[in-house]
């Protein structure tokens, strides 16, 4: 299965505001009428929908294709810890994921296309891997392109002016706004995980095909 290219207001719809995937919002009048449809169908709701849609906003919100969120999982099986946490823990460090927390980009998507047009160093060496997962020490420093610095401080100019906790920096990363350089000082704890979801309904939908 490929990365969702489709109208991204009609997934906003159906699962609800994705900051990661898109800025665009629902109504609040929609929202209402909405969730008191969803409060109506819940009971009606199989376990396997329950688990699939949790599964599938997880995939939209940070833009991995399905065999890409297979692979983290199965990963997250093998380490220690908490195998919902340690997948979520995954996914936060991803490169672009990275860029995105650092308010430099106004989506995900569009933090991976700076990725992928080798605008991003990692400890001063080019990577134009979205997927790089990013450690604990490293630094991150971009293309010194004018057009390139001026688009960096507008996004951030952008984010700062709208009043969201999705637009505050994580405890485990640190970024100086005047040089435009930023740092990875540890790996995401779960107390700052901005995007809410029960990654145990996600790691039960994969326990039957993994």
């Amino acid at each position: 299965m490929v990365r969702y290219r489709g109208p991204k207001k009609k997934i906003v719809n159906k699962f609800g505001n994705l900051a990661g995937l898109t800025q665009k919002t629902k109504r609040e009048q929609q929202n209402q009428k909405e969730n008191d449809l969803g409060e109506q169908k819940k009971d009606k709701a199989s376990a396997y929908k329950i688990r699939l849609n949790e599964k599938q906003k997880l995939r939209y919100y940070y833009g991995v294709n399905e065999s890409q969120l297979i692979r983290y999982v199965k990963e997250a099986k093998r380490r220690k810890g908490l195998t919902g946490f340690v997948l979520m823990q995954l996914l936060e460090m991803r490169l672009d994921n990275i860029i995105f927390r650092l308010n430099l980009a106004p989506t995900i998507p569009a933090a991976r296309q700076l990725v992928n047009h080798g605008h991003v160093y990692i400890n001063k060496k080019q990577v134009n891997i979205p997927s790089f997962q990013c450690e604990p020490g490293d630094s991150i420093s971009f293309n010194n392109r004018p057009e390139i610095l001026d688009m960096l401080k507008s996004n951030l100019a952008q984010k700062q002016n709208i009043k969201s906790t999705n637009n505050s920096i994580n405890d485990h990363l640190e970024f100086d706004s005047n040089t435009l350089l930023g740092q990875v000082n540890s790996l995401i704890e779960e107390h700052n995980l901005i995007f809410t979801i029960n990654d145990m309904l996600v790691i039960e939908y994969y326990s039957r095909l993994i």
